[in-house]
Parts: C-alpha cells; structure tokens; sequence
C-alpha cells in the first residue's frame, strides 16, 4: 500500500515536471520566432506599410518594428530618424 503511494506521488511529480517543460520550451520558440532579439540603428529606406512598437520581455528588445514590402526592420527607438519616422507615419495616417 505505502508503495502504490510513493508511486503516485512519483508519477504526478513527473507528469508536472515534463509539462513544465514542454510548455516553457514551446513558448520560447513562439516568442523568438515574433519578436526582435536585436535592433539595428541603420535608416530605413523603404516606404513604410505600418509600425509596431515592442516591449522588452527577454529575449525580446525594445523596438520599433517597421512594416515594408521587403519585411519587417526592428530599430532602435533612441535613434533620433526613428523617433522621426514614427512622427511622420502618424501624421499621415491621421490626415482626414
């Protein structure tokens, strides 16, 4: 009887620790696949279709995200053209 016990217990101890880890590992393949791990500081050229801005939430950065034709470009939001970019795109969506 106290064998069957230490045996559930066992058993419940390791159903939850492999569901922990397969749902830790799942998420971080989902998260590094969406988000941007680096930014970069060159300008962006490319006509811009939309922004995203993004959170820090490691490995995720703090970034702006900009939508082209060509894909997404992660920037540095410090960046004074950034910060620029971000103004003018806004300015012209909410022009009547």
């Amino acid at each position: 009887m106290e064998t069957r016990r230490i045996l559930m217990r066992s058993l419940a101890v390791a159903v939850v620790i492999a569901s922990v880890i397969w749902t830790t590992t799942a998420q971080d393949k989902k998260v590094k696949e969406s988000c941007c791990t680096q930014v970069s500081t060159a300008k962006l050229t490319d006509p811009i279709l939309n922004i995203r801005l993004q959170h820090e939430s490691l490995p995720c950065v703090k970034a702006v995200i900009f939508e082209t034709e060509r894909g997404d470009s992660c920037s540095d939001p410090r960046q004074p053209w950034v910060k620029e970019k971000v103004k003018n795109f806004r300015a012209q969506r909410n022009k009547p």
